[in-house]
């Protein structure tokens, strides 16, 4: 099999999907999304599917602001086949030290400038929104009530369906083997399947788009690190919102269909691309969860598994063109943030690509910050 495109996308995970749709709908013909396995294989199938605005930098705020707004209509706007199970139940986010209680406070007055609702609580507010949880291990909280939940798998599928709607190709189970280039442009893909012609490569291989990158020799300055979570059996509503803490170390939510899901993070995770579950986040994971939302422990666990964080310096993502490669475009480096972004990725990647004026000024996301040194570091990060 030897073909030509006029755009391939690498990855078929929530942003390869969503920006498929969104350059089919702005009239691009002839795109094809490539995944080595089924689409939602990779990070998107494996995130806590957590949705919040509640971010320390203007552009996160309104990077997610932008894909909230998209996700409280997409049912529609994607005519799905499945109901995408958005639950705005909130985030609860809170403060274990001074130096949070300052930052939190900046971060309102931030988000409620960009139209953001949301509020500074007490401990015994916060208490009010969640009765389980230990008021006396905080000092305060933030709490926006439009955050939320919603499924990986039936959202990635309806941007997926919509795409194939306006002609998009999808070949999963396809391995991209290579990438072929000829006087500083995109030429091509080498996959186990054939060869496709293109002068546009979109890169939005999730935890692989590093190693995409050096098939273009490029170095995109990510790497990926293994994030663990663990699911419980499903019980009555508890909780309505999601609780975190980025002190303490936890993100904890009710599913929709009664499960809690949760999750931790840890520097000392490996990042040589493994996907296995350890004893220890187990152990680290209940020990916390317990502590702080007690009435948690009595629930049983049903399983937990891994997925790949894509972690930038500054924990921004990656966005745009490269100045030493032609029509090779990266849409990566979520660093755990993804999913909640697919929306706004797949608009912004097609009028980058496109040539127009995008939505957010998205600039200064180029892989060259880095080495210009301008980062944009976002402290609201578990």
């Amino acid at each position: 099999m030897n073909k030509t495109a006029n755009v391939v996308i690498i990855g078929g995970g929530i942003s390869g999907c969503s920006i498929a749709y969104n350059l089919a709908k702005k009239g691009v013909k002839n795109i094809v999304v490539i995944e080595k396995q089924y689409l939602a294989s990779g990070s998107t199938g494996r995130c806590g599917a957590g949705i919040r605005m509640q971010w320390g930098t203007e552009r996160n705020c309104l990077l997610a602001k932008l894909s909230t707004e998209f996700y409280e209509n997409a049912n529609e706007e994607l005519e799905v086949v499945h109901d995408i199970e958005f639950k705005q139940g909130g985030y609860l986010i809170v403060a274990a030290t001074e130096k949070e209680v300052e930052q939190f406070k900046k971060n309102v007055a931030l988000q409620n400038s960009l139209g953001i609702p949301t509020v500074y609580l007490s401990p015994k507010e916060a208490k009010e929104i969640i009765p389980h949880m230990d008021e006396s291990k905080i000092l305060g909280a933030t709490f926006c009530p439009k955050d939320g939940h919603l499924n990986p798998f039936y959202t990635t599928e309806a941007f997926a369906i919509a795409a194939k709607r306006l002609g998009v190709e999808f070949m999963t189970y396809t391995t991209v083997t290579g990438i072929t280039t000829k006087n500083g442009k995109v030429t091509g893909v080498h996959t186990d399947k054939g060869y496709i012609s293109t002068p546009i490569i979109v890169n939005a291989a999730g935890g692989y788009s590093k190693i995409i990158g050096q098939m273009a020799g490029v170095d995109v300055p990510i790497y990926a690190q293994r994030h663990q979570i663990l699911v419980t059996e499903p019980v009555e509503p508890l909780q309505d919102p999601m609780y975190m803490s980025f002190a303490l170390n936890i993100y904890c939510q009710q599913t929709p269909h009664g499960s809690f899901i949760m999750g931790r993070g840890d520097d000392n995770e490996p990042t040589d691309m493994r996907i296995t579950s350890s004893w220890q986040f187990m152990e680290e994971m209940a020990k916390t969860c317990c502590e702080l939302l007690p009435l948690l422990s009595k629930l049983r666990v049903i399983r937990q598994w891994a997925g790949l964080y894509t972690m930038t310096e500054d924990a921004h993502p990656i966005y745009g063109g490269v100045k030493e490669l032609e029509g090779f475009y990266l849409a990566c480096g979520f660093s755990g943030h993804g999913f909640m972004l697919g929306p706004a990725t797949g608009l912004l990647m097609a009028e980058t690509i496109l040539g127009e004026t995008t939505t957010i000024d998205i600039s200064n996301l180029d892989k060259d910050r880095f080495e210009r040194g301008e980062l944009i570091l976002e402290p609201s990060v578990v």
